[in-house]
């Protein structure tokens, strides 16, 4: 077995068991304990586990959420590949959202320039990025800035979203899955999600393989809202197939 088969089926028994041990996984895998750990270090720096004594539990038993700037150092070739197969959904014109998140912030910076666009941002990194491009019209939307995501949320980030209608919202999240659709830890976060799918034309949603069948705390839209989910190429093939049976179109970066 593979390390990334190894990885995906810790995962799978953490999630159906609710936490992992790991001598008892060292014995069900026919590895050593120090292999296990390894593993879990892994899983943990991907924002997939949760370390605790003796074994792990997945983040979303017990609500946790890496902070932007330990997802940021994950997954980054997928994330980039996630964000330049997102790139042919941009319009040749018009305004698009662009969601706080660490795969949307690589596709701010893809952002073609020979082409002039609105771009409505809730995080003040990308407007940043964004907001010395001469063919870029960025509007940052108001509010409290959450310190571990950094996006801008509640009534200052609402009441614009309620007024603006743009061609796509490229969208992020923290879960996805056939029974709850698409959630996140935070509910004032989710509530500008839900605003940002209302204010799009089309909504696009980039998340890498370790999102898939995770569920969290708030829900902010479901799956038939989706009109395209980019993902990576590591994403189960099961969870792929079951979402796609309910009428989303995955593509794989």
């Amino acid at each position: 077995m593979y390390a990334e088969e190894r990885q995906q089926a810790i995962v799978r028994i953490a999630r159906e068991q609710g936490r992992v041990e790991v001598a008892g996984l060292a014995d069900e895998l026919n590895v050593t304990s120090e292999t296990i750990r390894r593993d879990l270090t892994t899983l943990e720096r991907a924002g997939v586990l949760r370390r605790v004594h003796g074994g792990a539990i997945p983040v979303e038993r017990i609500g946790f959420e890496p902070a932007l700037a330990a997802r940021d150092a994950v997954l980054v070739d997928e994330k980039e590949r996630i964000a330049k197969l997102a790139l042919a959904e941009v319009p040749e014109e018009g305004a698009v959202i662009l969601d706080a998140g660490t795969t949307t912030i690589k596709l701010a910076h893809l952002l073609p320039t020979d082409r002039e666009l609105t771009v409505v941002v809730n995080s003040p990194v990308i407007a940043t990025a964004l907001g010395t491009r001469t063919n870029l019209n960025v509007l940052l939307l108001g509010g409290r800035v959450r310190g571990k995501t950094l996006a801008t949320v509640d009534d200052w980030s609402l009441r614009p979203l309620a007024d603006l209608y743009v061609d796509v919202a490229f969208l992020g999240t923290n879960g996805i899955s056939v029974e709850r659709g698409l959630t996140t830890p935070d509910p004032a976060e989710a509530a500008v999600k839900r605003a940002m799918i209302r204010a799009a034309r089309r909504t696009v949603l980039l998340a890498d393989h370790t999102k898939l069948g995770n569920d969290y705390l708030a829900r902010f839209g479901e799956l038939a809202e989706l009109d395209m989910f980019i993902t990576d190429t590591r994403a189960d093939s099961d969870l792929v197939g079951d979402i796609e049976g309910a009428g989303v179109r995955v593509v794989r970066a």
